[in-house]
């Protein structure tokens, strides 16, 4: 019977996918069947996180963060969990041998957001690696499992593509993070005076990523290397939505991608992969 319960925790994070995440959602359809479970418990397990330090504010986050890491942590030790998402999620990490070390710097990334309204060079580093670059090193560690040459060949652009994707987020959602959780992540950038130069240096930086990141993509594994260009797409096109707009919007609206645009995308992504191969 467990088969079963297993299957319908999977069904949870899969829903939690689904309805959280457009984007995400298209590109796990792009990955090979056998690794859409794996990846759907990773954003569950990451998606919930989040939601706990940004949603839930007549509550206890600071005790709530702090419990679901523990129970995440006795879940990977038993094997076994009663929330669905954290057992689809530890079922995920003890197959798949995730780093513990990754699962520590995301959890304490998610701390970091409880009381943190401006970084520094050195806490913004620390905050993208353990909010974006440890959620793309465990999914390498499924998408390269039993190749630890691979993984530690792909690391570093693993790293920078999460670090894109995450950079592109605070750029889309700036108006958002101070008005409502009073967070200005890039370090030296006051919301009040965000000006040109600004916005051209942080484009600057995510393009070096975006850039380190391609090249791993290409390297990847054939049943993984369709999704994670999918994704790759999606940011790049809002990346260039971002750049084509003035400093002065966007501090005024969020930007974003359409779904039409993203079903584009998608098949641009299978096409490129399966026919040219990127």
């Amino acid at each position: 019977m467990m088969d079963l319960y297993n299957y319908t925790c999977f069904e949870c994070s899969k829903l939690i996918t689904k309805s959280y995440s457009t984007s995400f959602s298209l590109g796990i359809q792009a990955f090979h069947k056998d690794l859409r479970n794996p990846i759907y418990a990773i954003y569950g397990f990451v998606r919930y996180a989040d939601e706990i330090v940004d949603t839930f504010h007549e509550y206890d986050k600071v005790g709530m963060i702090r419990q679901f890491g523990t129970d995440t942590y006795e879940a990977i030790r038993k094997g076994v969990s009663i929330n669905p998402v954290l057992q689809s999620f530890q079922l995920v990490v003890n197959q798949y041998k995730i780093d513990m070390e990754l699962i520590e710097a995301f959890l304490h990334s998610m701390e970091m957001d409880l009381d943190k309204v401006s970084y520094t060079d050195s806490l913004f580093k620390e905050y993208i690696y353990g909010s974006a670059e440890v959620i793309g090193l465990m999914c390498l560690r499924i998408f390269c499992y039993g190749h630890e040459g691979l993984y530690e060949k792909l690391l570093p652009a693993a790293r920078s593509l999460g670090s894109a994707f995450q950079k592109i987020n605070f750029l889309r959602d700036i108006q958002a993070d101070y008005e409502e959780r009073g967070r200005v992540y890039f370090p030296g950038v006051d919301f009040l005076r965000f000006h040109e130069d600004d916005k051209k240096m942080i484009e600057a930086d995510i393009k070096k990523d975006f850039d380190e990141g391609l090249a791993g993509i290409k390297q990847l594994p054939r049943k993984s290397r369709s999704g994670v260009y999918v994704a790759y797409l999606y940011y790049l096109e809002l990346f260039y939505k971002i750049k084509s707009k003035p400093a002065r919007t966007i501090v005024a609206e969020r930007v974003r991608v359409s779904d039409k645009r993203k079903l584009w995308l998608l098949g641009q992504a299978l096409f490129k992969e399966r026919i040219i191969g990127l």
